[in-house]
């Protein structure tokens, strides 16, 4: 597996829910697992097959996690120039077909989630953005067809924990 590029705040969160993984839901199953062993027949015990389960969910996880963690690229954004759309940038752009304005900040892969506009590096708008300066106008491709857009601000804005 690759490298795979990510902030420091990507990074921890992933951290955050291995540590959680491993010192709370995996004890927590392993108790649930023995009481549903104690109400008897295991072949016809549904909640003995369901922690189980969870318990194969939890297990898959740690290692995927584990998998993530030994592969991740941390990359300080702080420390690269924002005069350009680089990794870690904050963009604010402007629709010229409609005046709407959008904000997104380039992240890794594992770490973006659009609805708090972090974007993966590589997502169409992230590509189409990178490498721009403020007043370029760009063409962004979407499933729903082509826009132009404008290129209002380029800067670092830190991730904060806890923002949803």
């Amino acid at each position: 597996m690759s490298k795979e590029p990510m902030t420091a705040y990507g990074y921890q969160i992933l951290c955050d829910e291995l540590k959680n993984l491993k010192e709370v839901e995996r004890p927590n199953i392993i108790k649930e697992i023995d009481i549903a062993r104690s109400y008897g027949d295991l072949k016809e015990n549904a909640e003995y097959h369901a922690a189980k389960d969870k318990q194969l969910f939890i297990e898959a996880r740690i290692a995927e996690l584990g998998e993530m963690l030994l592969n991740a690229q941390v990359i300080d954004p702080s420390q690269l120039s924002h005069d350009k759309v680089s990794f870690g940038s904050t963009v604010k752009i402007i629709n010229l077909d409609d005046d709407k304005e959008s904000s997104y900040t380039i992240v890794g892969g594992i770490e973006s989630n659009p609805s708090r506009g972090l974007i993966s590096f590589g997502s169409p708008i992230a590509r189409s953005l990178m490498g721009k300066s403020e007043g370029d106008e760009v063409t962004i491709t979407l499933p729903s067809g082509e826009s132009e857009y404008e290129i209002l601000e380029v800067c670092y804005k830190p991730i904060v924990f806890g923002e949803k």
